[in-house]
C-alpha cells in the first residue's frame, strides 16, 4: 500500500497575497490541513475559497495525536501542515511530526514561501552569506546567556521578539555590548511595515519616543 504525503506549506506572515500558486493548489488538493489555530487558518482558506477539514496541531499536541495523523497519512491520505504565519519548523511547531513521518517512511514535501527571517535578511543591506539564527529568546532561565551569545558573536545574529519584551531585551543587549548595530523589521508585509536601522542605543531611543510602534512581531538583526 502506498503512503500519502505530508506537505509542509509556508503561509503569509501578514499580507494574504504572499502565498504561492503551488501552496493554494496543494491546500485545495489535500485531504486535511493541520494548523496552529484553526480560526487563523480559516481566514486564509476563506480568502482563497478552500474548504478542507482543519485539525488543530501545535506545540502542546500530544504524541498520540501525531501518531494518529501519521497513521491517517499511511492510509493514503494527503495532509498539509501550516502555522499561523510563515514557514513551519522555523520557531513554530512541526519538527516532531516531520521527524515521525520520516521515521515511518512518509514522504515529506516542502512548499516554499514567506518567512520573516528571510524577509528581513533580504532588505538589511548587509553581507549575510554567514549568519546565526537563534529563534525566540528564553523568557527567564537562559535569557542572559542567550544575549551574551548575541553580544559575543562575530557573525550577524537574527532572532524573533514580541512587543512585550523588545525594549527590555534590547537594553540587556546594550548593557552587554553597546557597540552593536541593529536592524529591526516590524509588522513585515503588513500595512504599517517598518525597517529600522541604527546603533543599538538609537533604536532603543526611537521606540521609547514612539511607543505606539511597539506592536506586532519583531525580527531583530544584531551585527
Amino acid at each position: 500500500m502506498n503512503s500519502g504525503l505530508l506537505y509542509i506549506v509556508a503561509t503569509p506572515i501578514g499580507n494574504l497575497e504572499d502565498i504561492t500558486l503551488r501552496a493554494i493548489r496543494v491546500l485545495k488538493e489535500v485531504d486535511f490541513i493541520l494548523c496552529e489555530d484553526t480560526r487563523v487558518t480559516a481566514k486564509l482558506l476563506s480568502r482563497y475559497e478552500i474548504r478542507k477539514p482543519l485539525i488543530s496541531y501545535h506545540h502542546h499536541s500530544k504524541n498520540e495525536k501525531s501518531e494518529k495523523i501519521i497513521e491517517d497519512i499511511l492510509q493514503e491520505k494527503n495532509a498539509a501542515l501550516v502555522t499561523d504565519a510563515g514557514t513551519p519548523g522555523i520557531s513554530d511547531p512541526g519538527n516532531s511530526l516531520v521527524a515521525m513521518a520520516i521515521k515511518k517512511g512518509v514522504r515529506v514535501v516542502p512548499i516554499a514561501g514567506v518567512s520573516a527571517l528571510t524577509c528581513l535578511i533580504s532588505v538589511c543591506g548587509l553581507d549575510m552569506q554567514k549568519f546565526i539564527f537563534l529563534g525566540f529568546p528564553p523568557h527567564k532561565k537562559g535569557r542572559e546567556t542567550f544575549f551574551r551569545e548575541v553580544a559575543l558573536s562575530i557573525r550577524p545574529v537574527v532572532f524573533y521578539e514580541s512587543p512585550h519584551r523588545i525594549l527590555k531585551n534590547l537594553e540587556l543587549l546594550y548593557s552587554l555590548e553597546p557597540q552593536k548595530k541593529i536592524v529591526i523589521g516590524r509588522e513585515l508585509t503588513k500595512l504599517f511595515e517598518e525597517i529600522v536601522h541604527g546603533e543599538i542605543f538609537q533604536v532603543i531611543e526611537y521606540f521609547k519616543k514612539n511607543p505606539s510602534k511597539i506592536k506586532g512581531e519583531f525580527v531583530v538583526l544584531a551585527y
